[in-house]
């Protein structure tokens, strides 16, 4: 299995008290709180975060893209993925790039190409909608999200593997000459990967037998996970007529080790409830627009949101549901194979800073995973996975 780290890189927390002043964490948050001297140290540890987690053997680390919030410092994982390049010996993943949003996609679609160059073939490109937050940070009608989405991924894939030059006209990007440089290293083109927090229609489209791309439910509980895999493998079998390998499925979640399953639960406990009580809170109207995602996606999401979104969530509710993985070192190997066991996923995706955690205990936390519980889960694959049965189910709707 790959195993990869993710990291938002979250501003530092202030008092609990400035956050009760907003309703969400997200694009009305004021910017006179930003210190740029703060964000100046942290991303300097943020980086060397990263760095220790590929010099400690993980298969490749993580960066993504949000925009107007303390939530996640990285509104151009470009350029975090840039100070990486030299350094990060693994893979590279930019989960995701929200190429929709953008009116020129295929500036994005020439960044992505250069970093595959710089690193010799080691990237991995996430295509993302964005959430809802995002089409109001951008001013995008998110009743365009899919077609948009769908048409700047045609663009990308286009500019990347057809010789230019060439004209593509769609209905929101209009380009009479389509001539990139450079072209991706890796041939066709960077591995796609589609994180996801559970629509069918994203669902749908990554397992089409055209795409095939690597599916990565993230932050829901483990029921939701549950659901919408087997969804995928439900989806290529019934619909599309073969079946999905766990190379296109993946899993990722926060998690914490420590000694005990109680001392990483205490550890864990302000940092994991400063992220979904704080940052990670907004209104279900600007995470889910009008129009951002059907009515059936949305009622089936949703179902499953009550245990990340508001407030009053602890790291006890968390960890029960499978949102989060907290323990001992033997507790969290049991539960990442068990998961796999059931789902057989091919990568799996920690988040080893979280929310307020400390550099300290992000570093052990980082050390203690790649010791204790790195080798192991790297170890699995299908011969560890009981299979898919359409029996145990739960389709989305």
């Amino acid at each position: 299995m790959q195993v990869l780290n993710f990291h938002l890189m979250p501003y530092p927390p202030f008092a609990n008290e400035v956050y009760d002043k907003y309703d969400s964490a997200w694009i009305t948050f004021p910017n006179t709180h930003f210190d740029p001297q703060v964000a100046h140290d942290t991303y300097q540890r943020y980086l060397d975060e990263l760095e220790l987690c590929d010099a400690l053997g993980f298969d490749g680390v993580a960066v993504n893209e949000h925009h107007q919030t303390p939530y996640c410092m990285m509104p151009s994982p470009i350029v975090t993925a840039s100070c990486l390049a030299r350094r990060v010996k693994g893979k590279i993943a930019i989960l995701g790039s929200a190429f929709c949003l953008r009116d020129h996609p295929l500036t994005l679609a020439e960044e992505h190409a250069m970093l595959d160059n710089i690193t010799g073939g080691r990237l991995i490109t996430g295509f993302v909608r964005g959430i809802g937050a995002e089409y109001t940070s951008f001013a995008v009608n998110p009743t365009l999200s899919h077609e948009r989405h769908h048409e700047a991924h045609d663009l990308v894939i286009q500019a990347w593997t057809r010789p230019g030059p060439f004209a593509f006209e769609g209905k929101h990007y209009h380009f009479p000459y389509v001539n990139i440089w450079p072209r991706p290293f890796q041939k066709p083109h960077p591995p796609i990967w589609i994180p996801s927090q559970g629509s069918s229609e994203t669902i749908e489209w990554a397992a089409h037998p055209d795409r095939k791309y690597l599916y990565m439910q993230n932050f829901n509980p483990y029921s939701a996970a549950q659901r919408y895999l087997n969804y995928y493998r439900e989806v290529a079998e019934k619909r599309y007529g073969y079946k999905a390998t766990s190379a296109q499925l993946g899993w990722a979640g926060p998690v914490y080790v420590a000694d005990t399953d109680e001392q990483a639960m205490d550890e864990a406990r302000e940092p994991i409830e400063f992220l979904f009580n704080k940052i990670l809170k907004m209104p279900a109207g600007m995470f889910f627009p009008p129009g951002y995602t059907s009515p059936s996606s949305m009622k089936t999401v949703m179902s499953g949101k009550s245990a990340i979104m508001g407030a009053g969530r602890t790291v006890e509710n968390l960890n029960a549901q499978g949102v989060i993985i907290v323990g001992s070192p033997d507790t969290v190997r049991k539960r990442i194979t068990e998961a796999h066991r059931e789902l057989g996923f091919g990568a799996f995706m920690t988040l080893l800073q979280f929310g307020s955690l400390d550099r300290a205990k992000t570093e052990k936390n980082i050390r203690r995973f790649a010791a204790e519980v790195l080798p192991a889960i790297q170890a699995l694959d299908d011969r560890n996975y009981q299979g898919y049965d359409a029996k145990r189910t739960v389709a989305a709707e």
